[in-house]
C-alpha cells in the first residue's frame, strides 16, 4: 500500500508516547533516555514535576545528564550553565554581572499517570492522556506489567488485535465471533467495537452465550498509532488493558502492558483491584504469546486485501490523516551540528553551531 506514515520507522505522528514508569526517575535525579531516535535529559525536581529537554548544552553540546538537578532546574556539568524547565537558559557563572544572551534547548511536555511518565512529541498537547472509553473521568488503579518488544513496526503490532481472521486461525476462537465495526472519534482516535455474537451451537457457547446479552465484549480504542486500549469480558465484569508502543532505532516496537481497574474503596476493594489487575496482565500474556511467532519472523507487506481486512484498512486510512511532529529536525545520531560561519572578534572562523 502506498503509504506516507503506516509502518514507517521515520514517521512520528504528534501524541503522547511512553517515556519511562514513574518509579524510575526519582525526585533529584537526571536520567539520559532516547525516545524515538532522540537522545533527552529527563529530571524530575524539588516540586516533584517532570521535564524532559533535548539532551545536549546549547553551548558546546555537552550531555546534560551528566548535570545536575538543582532546585526544579537543570544544572550543566561542563560550564554549569543552568536550564529551567521550559529550557530556558538562566545562568551562565562566567558571565556574572553581565548581560546574558538569549539562550535556550527544546523542552518537551510531559505528563504522568498509571505509573507511567508519558510525553507529546509537539509544541502544545492537543489531547489529554487517552483513557479506556468506560473509564474515562473515573478515578482508576493501574499495574503497569511486562515491557516487551516486537521485531515489527508498532502499527503491525496494533493491527493484529483487530485483525479478525487471525483469532480463528491462531487463538482457535470460532470465526463468526469477531466482526469488527470502525468509529473514528476524532483525529488521533478511532474505535474498534465487536459486533459478533458468541456462537450457540455448541455446548461451551451456550454456557458463553449467557453472559452476553448482545454481542461478546472486545472493543479497542487506538490513538496515534502507537497506543490502543482493549475492553473484554463477560457483562457482569469487564477487563480493560492498555498497550503503550514506540518505535526503537532497529524499526522494532518498544512496548509497555498496563492493566487497568476502576478504584475501588477499602481494604476489600483493594483486594479485588490487585487480583482484577494481575487477572488483566495475565490475560495479555496469553494473547500475546500466541502471535509471538509472527511479530519474531513477518516482514510487513499488505499486497491483497480481502473484505475480511476492513478494521485494519479502515485504521491505516486513519493514521494517514493524523498530522506529523517535527520530531527529527536534529541528527538522530547525537552528532555534533554541521559547521558554519560565525565572526569572532572581526575575523572569519568556523565555528559549530550550539
Amino acid at each position: 500500500m502506498d503509504t506516507r506514515v503506516f509502518n514507517h520507522p521515520e514517521a512520528v505522528v504528534q501524541g503522547w508516547y511512553w517515556l519511562a514508569r514513574s518509579r524510575e526517575i526519582r525526585r533529584g535525579q537526571v536520567v539520559p533516555l532516547r525516545l524515538l531516535g532522540r537522545e533527552l535529559a529527563v529530571y524530575r525536581g524539588d516540586d516533584g514535576r517532570v521535564a524532559a529537554l533535548d539532551a545536549y548544552c546549547a553551548h558546546m553540546g555537552a550531555h546534560l545528564a551528566e548535570g545536575r538537578v538543582e532546585g526544579n532546574a537543570l544544572r550543566c556539568f561542563f560550564h554549569r550553565w543552568r536550564y529551567e524547565a521550559d529550557g530556558r537558559c538562566s545562568d551562565i557563572p562566567c558571565l556574572a554581572g553581565q548581560a546574558r544572551p538569549q539562550i535556550s534547548v527544546r523542552c518537551w511536555p510531559t505528563a504522568e499517570r498509571y505509573g507511567m511518565v508519558w510525553l507529546w512529541t509537539g509544541e502544545t498537547p492537543a489531547d489529554d492522556l487517552p483513557e479506556v472509553p468506560e473509564l474515562a473521568g473515573k478515578a482508576c488503579d493501574a499495574l503497569v506489567a511486562n515491557r516487551f518488544r516486537k521485531r515489527c513496526h508498532p502499527n503491525v503490532v496494533l493491527i493484529n488485535a483487530i485483525d479478525e481472521q487471525h483469532f480463528a486461525s491462531v487463538h482457535h476462537l470460532p470465526g463468526s465471533i469477531l466482526t469488527m465495526e470502525a468509529v473514528p472519534r476524532s483525529v488521533s482516535n478511532i474505535e474498534f467495537r465487536n459486533l459478533g455474537k458468541v456462537p450457540t451451537s455448541k455446548r461451551l457457547g451456550r454456557l458463553l452465550a449467557r453472559f452476553y446479552q448482545g454481542p461478546l465484549t472486545y472493543t479497542l480504542s487506538y490513538w496515534y498509532g502507537s497506543l490502543g486500549t482493549v475492553t473484554l469480558g463477560p457483562d457482569f465484569l469487564h477487563l480493560h488493558l492498555m498497550f503503550a508502543l514506540r518505535v526503537g532505532d532497529d524499526g522494532s516496537t518498544e512496548g509497555q502492558t498496563l492493566a487497568l481497574t476502576r478504584q475501588r474503596r477499602g481494604p476489600l476493594g483493594w483486594l479485588v483491584n490487585r487480583l482484577l489487575l494481575y487477572g488483566t496482565a495475565l490475560a495479555a500474556r496469553y494473547f500475546a504469546w500466541g502471535d509471538t511467532r509472527v511479530f519474531e519472523t513477518i516482514r510487513f507487506d499488505f499486497r491483497h486485501p480481502i473484505p475480511a481486512d476492513r478494521a485494519v484498512l479502515a485504521f491505516i486510512r486513519h493514521l494517514e490523516s493524523q498530522p506529523l511532529a517535527r520530531w527529527h529536525e536534529i541528527d538522530r545520531t547525537g552528532a555534533r551540528p554541521r559547521p558554519t560561519r560565525m565572526r569572532l572578534a572581526g575575523t572569519d572562523q568556523e565555528s559549530s553551531d550550539g
